[in-house]
């Protein structure tokens, strides 16, 4: 939902004058780039980026390609020179239409994927870095920059985009001022949930810590903490689940849950299979709080269960696991701790891609503290991740409402 402010932002401006232009005549010189031939790089001297580092739209140096040397920038800077609010976009390659600002004085040079544009003092930098953002301008540059064997965006034919902007310089300002506050809420966002996942792995790692659970914790191996350790092949041969168990990625009774499923935040695509198929796989049925980890390549991945809306069974190349005598909480987070993740890498079997059986795995001894600390840990550490979590949703939501003012407030 967008807030009363930005709503009554974005009414005020719509009676802005806009005026079409092409991009050519608010810039101070031809859209340039840096040097074509491949530099010789060096580990001192001056930083040297091209497109990797323009990464969410800002220019992260820690992803410059090396250093070249101060003649040679010399003769790039015939060419170029980087000069701060100088606005670059990435014109070659896959990322083609990414976009940043020049934001520090510190001298620098880039190579020829990356075009710099310079606009004049009637014009905004930062007005010009978000419009190239918006969908009418990302869709010209990908357009325009088909045709080759990857894409590449010529410099001339992006001095011809048609672009529109308030005549008033000021009107320019009021928008990329309203943008920027955003995306310094963002960022200020983004920082927060750095400092709690890096607060939240301290404390992880004082309670998961040998020192820590060694002291009058008592050692058991994962066969009597979990009373289900099961995976697919548990429910019968390879024949009778080829034979048994149906699958389609377009429909169907039950989910087969996947490790990636997790990684694309349980929106799909999904793998399912009919009814039959879900009553075959009876001994690996899933349900909401279950953990799940991988015991084939990522070994040791660990997921937790959320409630969907269909019936839930495992998916090929990974372990279940369910305790109905311990705090299933404080098991995922023992699971996903450096202590877990050590005990299990020991159990693995390296190879071509590791793994680690259900055998092996129920052999893994870990000290366990007595409930009523397992329940205060798991408590402290399952509000850490709410609470990283609510930021996450915060941040998404801004970002959602960027997009939607990026769309709305250009012409």
């Amino acid at each position: 939902m967008i807030s009363f402010k930005f709503g009554i932002a974005l009414l005020l401006f719509t009676f802005f004058v806009w005026e079409q232009r092409k991009l050519i005549e608010i810039l101070k010189s031809p859209v340039t780039d840096g040097p074509h031939e491949t530099p010789q790089i060096l580990k001192k001297g001056v930083p040297f980026i091209s497109v990797e580092a323009i990464v969410n739209n800002k220019i992260d140096f820690n992803r410059k390609r090396g250093y070249i040397s101060f003649s040679y920038n010399a003769q790039c800077n015939k060419k170029y020179r980087p000069q701060k609010k100088d606005v670059l976009l990435v014109k070659s390659g896959s990322t083609v239409g990414k976009v940043a600002v020049v934001e520090t004085n510190t001298i620098f040079n880039i190579w020829s994927p990356l075009a710099a544009l310079r606009v004049t003092n009637s014009n905004d930098p930062y007005f010009l870095y978000y419009l190239l953002q918006t969908n009418t301008l990302q869709r010209q540059i990908i357009n325009k920059s088909k045709g080759g064997t990857q894409p590449n965006l010529s410099m001339r034919i992006l001095e011809q985009f048609k672009i529109f902007l308030p005549q008033n310089y000021l009107n320019q300002q009021k928008i990329e001022q309203l943008l920027r506050t955003l995306d310094k809420c963002i960022s200020l966002q983004q920082r927060k949930v750095k400092m709690l996942v890096l607060l939240k792995k301290e404390i992880s790692n004082y309670y998961f810590s040998p020192s820590y659970l060694s002291r009058s914790c008592k050692e058991n191996s994962f066969k009597e903490i979990f009373t289900v350790v099961t995976d697919y092949v548990a429910n019968g041969s390879f024949k009778s689940l080829r034979e048994n168990v149906k699958t389609n990625t377009k429909q169907g009774y039950a989910y087969m849950i996947r490790l990636q499923d997790a990684s694309n935040n349980w929106k799909g695509p999904w793998l399912y299979t009919d009814k039959s198929g879900y009553n075959f796989l009876k001994k690996s049925k899933i349900y909401p709080g279950d953990i799940v980890m991988s015991n084939v390549g990522s070994v040791g991945k660990i997921i937790r269960i959320p409630k969907l809306s269909k019936p839930m069974t495992l998916a090929p190349n990974a372990i279940l696991l369910r305790s109905t005598k311990y705090d299933n909480d404080f098991l995922y987070e023992l699971l996903k701790s450096d202590y877990g993740k050590n005990k299990i890498k020991r159990m693995t079997t390296p190879g071509v891609q590791n793994k680690i059986n259900k055998t092996d795995f129920k052999k893994i001894k870990v000290h366990l503290p007595n409930s009523q600390e397992q329940k205060r840990i798991s408590c402290l550490l399952t509000n850490m991740n709410i609470l990283i979590h609510e930021v996450k949703s915060n941040i998404s939501q801004k970002q959602k409402l960027k997009q939607f003012l990026l769309q709305n407030m250009f012409i």
